[in-house]
């Protein structure tokens, strides 16, 4: 296969053409496998889509995408290594001209698992509400408290009434927790409420559950489909463009910022400190720094940093103390972890979900900087006020963009599992709504390039200076 792409630089000079010209490589193209019913079952049947019977919608030419619409992984090149590098294909999400399930036959559950998150409440609201007036189906329910509860309670039903409001309020009203996979009995509870369209709505640790779920429905060669809707409010699910939510949080990060701003400038040599969520990715800090243009340093999972010595944190604060008289500091949650002095216990200690379990930086920070002013301006005022803002954050309702984001999401999950696809996840790629291989999702991450554009910008709007020298990383005496 060759590829050929059509190139107009924007500008003319020595060694750069000035029209348009065609570059012919061979492409390496990789379309990525979306798992299908009829890969494991010998029989699936297929049926018209009841789209085409709505009264609401009139599908017309191009309305239903097929098995050849893709969605690229890259769409920057360079054109130099362009036959060199590997290209992978998505499929498209949206709703396709053959079905697998009629709406009569639907047994679909919905459940929200992990921590909470703007939007959760949105796409349960649209899983049944897209199930219910787009494809007819009246058989929805709601499994509570996470991956527990599809065998310790009994499943709640839901229709449109029910839910009509859910998207105006924050959290999940399914309730949700971590841990409780326990993986036979989620599948035999599966079984024996007779589902045939799961949607599992979750961060990383919820997405390979779903592998696991996927690979065991699929073992027991059950007509089950398994969709998942990705949820991180850190944005670090990689391959997809963002998780739902995170906008949210970034807009409900300004109100902690702006007021670590006002305490610090309303006190001497007044110093702001926020910890924002970020366990691994600093998205969350690094947005909420340059949207807000009052923070004057930002610090991230990705970057080490060290406190005392030349070029240290603490120089700088100082520094910009005696410039401006106060400071106001951003850390995402997972910053400077290999600095807090912990036990051998703490070390290997893990929540339900199994991951490692952080110390709070924040005020450890706090009391870092006051050690440090002490112990070199001992006469003079210095002020430390510390916001944590994470629960109000993650609690708030979705705003209006993620409120769009979380239905399209929705109802892209649905449009793939009527088809008969499953283990996969519904997200956007380059812009485009596509289908994700669950086991894919569950093990990408999308931490923060602190090598491109966007953390040069944040170091040019704080002026802050790279802390990642290792050598001094620990606390000098």
């Amino acid at each position: 296969m060759a590829a050929r792409v059509a190139i107009k630089p924007l500008t003319v000079g020595p060694g750069v053409l000035s029209d348009e010209f065609t570059i012919s490589s061979p492409a390496q193209v990789r379309i990525q496998a979306l798992p299908h019913l009829g890969d494991y079952l010998e029989e699936v049947a297929s049926f018209p889509n009841p789209l085409l019977q709505n009264k609401y919608i009139h599908p017309g030419e191009g309305f239903f995408v097929t098995e050849s619409d893709m969605v690229m992984e890259n769409i920057a090149v360079e054109t130099q290594t362009l036959g060199k590098e590997m290209q992978r294909l998505y499929h498209r999400a949206g709703p396709r001209s053959k079905v697998c399930f009629t709406p009569d036959e639907v047994r679909a559950a919905v459940i929200t698992c992990g921590g909470l998150c703007p939007g959760l409440n949105t796409v349960i609201r649209e899983i049944v509400d897209g199930l219910w007036f787009q494809y007819g189906v009246r058989d929805i329910k709601g499994i509570r408290s996470g991956y527990r509860g599809f065998y310790s309670s009994e499943p709640v039903v839901l229709n449109p009434k029910l839910v009509h409001n859910w998207h105006k309020k924050g959290g999940t009203v399914l309730e949700s927790s971590r841990g409780g996979f326990d993986l036979h009995k989620i599948v035999d509870a599966i079984e024996a409420h007779g589902f045939n369209q799961v949607y599992i709505i979750g961060g990383d640790g919820t997405m390979r559950g779903a592998v696991n779920i996927f690979e065991e429905v699929k073992r027991r060669k059950l007509r089950v489909s398994i969709a998942g809707v990705p949820k991180t409010v850190d944005n670090d699910i990689g391959i997809i463009d963002r998780s739902f939510g995170f906008q949210t949080a970034v807009e409900a990060s300004q109100n902690a910022v702006n007021a670590a701003h006002v305490e610090a400038k309303s006190a001497t040599n007044g110093v702001g400190v926020v910890k924002l969520m970020g366990r691994n990715a600093g998205h969350i800090a690094l947005h909420a720094t340059l949207s807000s243009r009052d923070v004057d340093c930002c610090l991230i999972p990705e970057i080490s940093f060290y406190l005392e010595g030349e070029g240290g944190l603490f120089e700088f604060v100082e520094q910009r103390l005696a410039e401006n008289g106060h400071l106001v500091l951003v850390v995402a949650e997972g910053a400077g972890q290999e600095l807090i002095p912990r036990s051998p216990d703490e070390k290997e200690k893990r929540d339900e979900s199994g991951n490692p379990v952080f110390l709070d930086v924040g005020p450890w920070l706090c009391n870092e900087l006051k050690q440090w002013w002490k112990k070199h301006h001992p006469n003079e005022l210095f002020t430390v006020k510390y916001i944590d803002p994470t629960y109000m954050v993650r609690a708030v309702p979705a705003n209006a963009t993620d409120n769009l984001y979380c239905t399209l999401l929705a109802h892209s999950a649905i449009h793939g599992v009527m088809a008969g696809y499953t283990g996969f996840v519904s997200g956007i790629i380059n812009g485009t709504y596509a289908y994700i291989p669950v086991d894919q999702v569950a093990s990408a991450q999308h931490f923060v390039d602190v090598n491109d554009h966007k953390w040069a910008w944040m170091r040019s709007v704080t002026n802050q200076p790279d802390f990642s020298r290792i050598t001094n990383s620990v606390k000098k005496d």
